[in-house]
């Protein structure tokens, strides 16, 4: 017996005024897997993230998260996900074993703040301040603040944009150790690489609609399919390669 999706969206639909940002999109998530959101700037990829996280209302449509309706059950909802937050969200006094302390009062849960910081590569700037953080360090907290409530499913919108090629590297390898401890994981993302490496299915939204759905290699080879020819051979490598052999894998932060 097939297994009910974790999230179901059926005809989103979300207006400002006559504006109409999401056109009645309707996809499903499966448990467990890494799903991806594409498309271009304007696309509606954060509205529908922020409806289903419960942040903003829905013109019209049905989305069901874990088999709870969005309109009915949203407090039901908002305890079994995690939702990646800016760096506006924290308290800029605070350090990070304290922000962590803070989110485990919201929740009312008892939270072993060393081990989740240890699960993000962060023990050693436990005593630090948010801001005294690098970028690469910053994401890795955001997601770290996710997980407080042990959710079922995270919310990263553009999780790695700024990075640099090892932080980047490190925060997939995090990204997917989530995924294989049992969590589903809903990404937006620019960067089509990340989204290739990751997802293990993906939508194309442009313009308010859902264009392609599929895996990354299934949408590939349908292009392939069609008589799809590079202009210009690939080579085996890319200088994203170069780089990262020539500095090695390993974070260097400060």
């Amino acid at each position: 017996m097939q297994q009910p999706p974790i999230i179901k969206v059926e005809n989103l639909v979300k207006k400002y005024d006559q504006f109409e940002a999401v056109k009645g999109l309707s996809f499903e998530v499966k448990e467990g897997e890494i799903f991806g959101l594409l498309g271009p700037n304007g696309a509606g990829k954060t509205t529908t993230l922020e409806i289903i996280e419960t942040l903003r209302d829905k013109t019209s449509g049905k989305i069901t998260v874990n088999g709870w309706d969005i309109d009915t059950h949203p407090q039901e909802i908002k305890k079994i996900i995690g939702v990646q937050l800016q760096a506006a969200g924290y308290y800029p006094n605070l350090n990070l074993k304290q922000v962590i302390a803070l989110f485990a009062g919201l929740y009312n849960r008892e939270v072993d703040t060393m081990a989740l910081l240890a699960s993000v590569n962060l023990t050693d700037k436990a005593k630090n301040k948010f801001k005294e953080l690098s970028g690469g360090q910053k994401q890795r907290f955001s997601i770290a603040t996710t997980l407080v409530n042990n959710p079922k499913i995270i919310f990263l919108d553009e999780p790695t944009t700024g990075l640099d090629p090892q932080a980047r590297r490190n925060l997939w390898d995090l990204i997917k150790q989530l995924r294989d401890q049992g969590a589903t994981v809903v990404i937006t993302t620019h960067y089509l690489d990340e989204a290739e490496v990751l997802c293990d299915r993906v939508a194309i939204v442009d313009s308010g609609n859902i264009i392609a759905i599929d895996s990354p290699d299934g949408l590939i080879d349908k292009l392939l399919e069609k008589g799809f020819v590079k202009p210009k051979p690939t080579k085996g490598a890319n200088l994203e390669d170069v780089f990262l052999e020539l500095t090695g894998k390993d974070l260097r932060e400060a």
